[in-house]
Order: structure tokens, then C-alpha cells, then sequence
């Protein structure tokens, strides 16, 4: 039973570390943002100019000849083939288009922007501050005139809004969720 357990363990950590050599990659983490975007297959070579415009943070049409080249190139014989090994596309040599596999990519996505605190931190944060008004209460430090459950129900409120607005956030910074793909940012 436990050699049958490790070899589950051993293959999901083989995915995973497929995934995140998969999205180590920013020109893949592009395209598959483009697709996502575009819902659709999409044509290599406009994939290709899609994910050179956000490379070189230029519109389509400032690119120059080296610069479509090179993301072309390199699309075709590295990284098509990647995510097609990887199970997240389907390629056929002129268009592109996501599996279903592409959603299960996006957990691990959660970009966090530069100057920003990462949400587990937060929720650190906030449950310790939680605590010390709750122990507060306990020792009757926090004034008598407010009962304790009106202290545990702001301390449930600063938990369901935080929650919401991280869910709110984390929508918002999914593959395809908007124009750019969110390590970009608007």
C-alpha cells in the first residue's frame, strides 16, 4: 500500500513539476494567456506577434521584422512543443488551442504583484490581531458595554471581506481575465 501511495506522491510531484517548468517560462505563461484571451484557436504567427507585443511591450505593429522572428522561432521549436508535451495545448503546426488540462495550470498562477503582501501573510496578520482582541475580551481589557459577540462578529465581517475581496482580486488575475496577463498589470 505505502509503495502504491509514493508512486501516486512521485507522479503528482512529476506534474507538478511539469507544470512549473511549463510556466517557468514567460513567453509560454503569454501564450497561454493569448489563448485564453482569444477563447478560440489562433493562428501561430499571430500567437506568435501577440506574445512579441507583450514581450517587448510594443502594439503589433511596431514590431519590427527581428523582433517577430525571434518570438516565431522560438515559439515553433521550443515552446509549442512544450506545452503540447505538456498536455495544455493542442497544436497542429498552423493553429493553437487550449485543453482542458489548461485549466488546472491556472492554480498555479497566483501572481502577486510587486509592493504588494502576499495573502497568507494577511490572514497571519489578521487572525493574530483576532486573537489579541479575543484574548482582550476574555480578560475583560476590551469595555464591558460591548457585548462579545458583536466583538466575534466584526472579527467574522474582517474575515468574509477580506475573503471576498481576495476572491474579487485572485479573479482578476487569472490567465485571460484581461487584456494583459496579470504579471504585466494594466
Amino acid at each position: 500500500m505505502d509503495a502504491v501511495r509514493g508512486s501516486h506522491t512521485n507522479d503528482e510531484g512529476a506534474q507538478k513539476d511539469e507544470i512549473f517548468s511549463l510556466l517557468s517560462n514567460r513567453r509560454r505563461r503569454y501564450a497561454l494567456h493569448v489563448c485564453e484571451v482569444a477563447d478560440a484557436p489562433v493562428d501561430v504567427s499571430d500567437l506568435a506577434e501577440e506574445v512579441a507585443s507583450l514581450e517587448y511591450d510594443k502594439s503589433r505593429k511596431a514590431l519590427d521584422y527581428d523582433e517577430r522572428k525571434r518570438v516565431y522561432t522560438a515559439m515553433k521549436q521550443t515552446h509549442l512543443p512544450a506545452m503540447e508535451d505538456a498536455g495544455v495545448i493542442y497544436y497542429d503546426g498552423r493553429e493553437v488551442r487550449l485543453t482542458d488540462k489548461a485549466d488546472e495550470v491556472e492554480v498555479y498562477m497566483d501572481v502577486v504583484p510587486s509592493g504588494s503582501l502576499p495573502w497568507s501573510y494577511y490572514y497571519l496578520g489578521l487572525s493574530l490581531i483576532s486573537a489579541v482582541v479575543l484574548a482582550g475580551v476574555w480578560a475583560g481589557i476590551y469595555p464591558d458595554s460591548v457585548p462579545s459577540l458583536i466583538w466575534a462578529g466584526l472579527i467574522v465581517t474582517a474575515f468574509g471581506v477580506s475573503s471576498a475581496y481576495h476572491a474579487y482580486r485572485s479573479r482578476g488575475m487569472r490567465l485571460g481575465a484581461s487584456e494583459k496577463p496579470p504579471e504585466i498589470g494594466e
